[in-house]
């Protein structure tokens, strides 16, 4: 069985026909719209992009969230230093 007080949740993220996402192990939402959402998750930071993207649910008392939308991609970066440099994180990945 899983530890729900262990500091660290399993991440998965379950995907059908790229217009429906459930994602587990998401420690953050750090922005979000229409075209791109910013995830904080157990395994680093990842980015989804897509068209008319929307956050159905959320909770991040559980880590899991529920993205509709058209996605078209779905992108890792680790967290280096996993402090709240969101900044200087957000400079790395749009360069």
């Amino acid at each position: 069985m899983e530890d729900l007080n262990s500091s660290t949740r399993t991440h998965k993220i379950i995907m059908t026909n790229r217009k429906n996402c459930t994602i587990n192990g998401v420690k953050d939402v750090l922005t979000f719209d229409m075209h791109e959402i910013l995830l904080e998750t157990e395994q680093g930071m990842l980015m989804i992009k897509g068209d008319d993207l929307h956050v159905n649910r959320l909770s991040l008392e559980k880590g899991e969230v529920d993205v509709d939308g058209r996605i078209d991609s779905l992108t890792y970066s680790d967290a280096a230093g996993t402090g709240h440099k969101n900044e200087s994180f957000l400079s790395k990945l749009f360069r």
